[in-house]
């Protein structure tokens, strides 16, 4: 009943080496995502982000910054325009687990 079993949800694939599974329900929006070393962010993202990496290692350049995110590390990033980031995987593959307004 409180359980999501993302095994049974679809991938969906908006970019190039990019793909999501998601669950939606009161105002929140959980995701597993996986980006591959393929994956090129069009723009800036300025929505925020609560997650984990789960596998792999993340990097994410806020605006001339670069930080880096291994497995295991949490993430939080606030929304707003100061705020302005783009991802992408510095292993093969890096897959997350995000909690988001829906």
């Amino acid at each position: 009943m409180f359980a999501v079993n993302f095994d049974e949800l679809q991938w969906e694939s908006p970019l190039p080496g990019a793909r999501f599974k998601s669950f939606s329900r009161d105002g929140k929006k959980l995701r597993i995502a996986e980006f591959t070393s393929e994956f090129v962010e069009p723009h800036w993202c300025e929505k925020e982000h609560v997650g984990i990496v789960l596998s792999g290692e993340l990097e994410i350049d806020f605006k001339g910054t670069l930080v880096r995110y291994p497995e295991g590390t949490a993430i939080f990033i606030p929304a707003g325009a100061s705020h302005g980031h783009k991802g992408r995987a510095v292993t093969p593959i890096v897959r997350l687990f995000l909690v988001e307004e829906a």
